[in-house]
């Protein structure tokens, strides 16, 4: 049989499978439609959103952090509930509030196989520009060891909805892969974002292989995507997400299937690539999106991403795997007005060649 034949047909067979397919769709109603407080979360609708990939239920809550009052809505309150698992929501009254953590809250992986934490469009999670705002690691031990494969187990599912993260700083952790993820850290189980917003955050500004102002993810079970829907990460001057790569998201071995989302003004602020050339730190690349890894998939729907800015490669998108066999799928996706950098085999993406791109007629690439 000749292979390059079975090869095309079976990219096609995978990027139907990636998209909706057989699987119902559901309404995402979006809470920040047109907020008062900064950009809102995501972009018009373009693209239907499968069921897997909609809003979690939360009206039988295991905790509800606060009694009714801004003040009640405490930091210690909300990493006390993060930490107990199962179904959070807020109760602060009628004005939308913003808690300030000083330290970062933790998914413990025994609580609870599914943990969901709705803001209903009225709270802000906020670092003080000191500290990292969420952490999830299956392979932490101090968060307990629930199986003996932690890279690769089905739970903590976490999932964030409803959600703005400000300010979250993770540039104490170093340069490291701990030093990624300004506002939210995860590895393991599964991780799904739907209706959030992602402004100012920051991670470590040097180092070859550190990302993820906003977000940065590390293996999911069985190779499953991370989904996010109707988010915005950055989205007006002032408002981006800046580290050394991946200024709004990073990740290393992780597929992603992103809907109806904003990607803007965030920033990749390493210098010397990855590798890192001689006499510098390394990083710089991916302003908006940031992928490393092997075989793993890139599905853009309805996502605009505009107006990031790198130092190296990939201005809008840094896409590498390591063995070539990754792919990248566009459907009535936007990647223009992206700033610096080199290495560009797309407009505004980075990638090797011989990467698999499946793009539909009603997606539009500009320099």
């Amino acid at each position: 049989m000749n292979a390059r034949p079975f090869a095309i047909l079976l990219f096609f067979v995978v990027a139907s499978m990636w998209s909706c397919g057989d699987e119902e769709t559901v309404d995402v109603p979006n809470p920040f439609d047109d907020p008062d407080d900064g950009p809102r979360a995501g972009v018009e609708p373009r693209c239907e959103v499968p069921e897997s990939a909609g809003l979690e239920d939360v009206s039988d809550p295991t905790t509800v952090v606060g009694e009714g009052t801004p003040e009640s809505c405490t930091a210690d309150a909300f990493i006390d509930a993060v930490a107990a698992g199962g179904v959070i929501t807020f109760d602060c009254g009628p004005d939308p509030v913003q808690i300030t953590l000083d330290r970062p809250a933790m998914v413990y992986n025994d609580a609870s196989e599914e943990v969901v934490i709705d803001g209903g469009g009225m709270v802000t999670l906020s670092g003080g520009g000191t500290t990292r705002i969420l952490y999830m690691n299956t392979c932490d031990e101090d968060l307990v060891w629930t199986t003996s494969h932690c890279q690769n187990q089905d739970h903590p599912r976490l999932t964030l909805q409803n959600l703005t993260f400000v300010d979250g700083d993770a540039r104490s952790y170093g340069e490291d892969q701990l030093g990624g993820g300004g506002a939210v850290w995860v590895r393991g189980g599964r991780l799904k974002l739907v209706n959030t917003r992602f402004f100012n955050n920051a991670c470590a500004e040097e180092g070859p292989d550190v990302g993820g102002g906003g977000l940065r993810v590390f293996s999911q079970y069985e190779d499953q995507p991370v989904y996010v829907v109707n988010s915005t990460f950055g989205g007006a001057e002032g408002y981006g997400n800046h580290c050394s790569n991946g200024g709004g998201i990073s990740s290393i071995g992780v597929s992603w299937s992103i809907y109806n989302s904003l990607f803007s003004h965030n920033q990749a602020v390493g210098h010397g690539a990855n590798p890192a050339q001689d006499g510098t730190p390394g990083g710089g690349s991916g302003g908006g999106i940031y992928n490393d890894g092997n075989t793993m998939t890139l599905y853009l729907c309805g996502v605009d991403i505009e107006d990031n800015e790198v130092n190296a490669h990939g201005s809008g998108v840094f896409f590498v795997t390591n063995d070539h066999s990754g792919n990248i799928i566009l459907e009535d996706t936007v990647i223009r007005n992206n700033h610096g950098g080199s290495w560009y085999h797309l407009p505004g993406i980075s990638m090797h060649p011989e990467t698999q791109v499946d793009i539909d007629d009603d997606t539009i690439l500009q320099d």
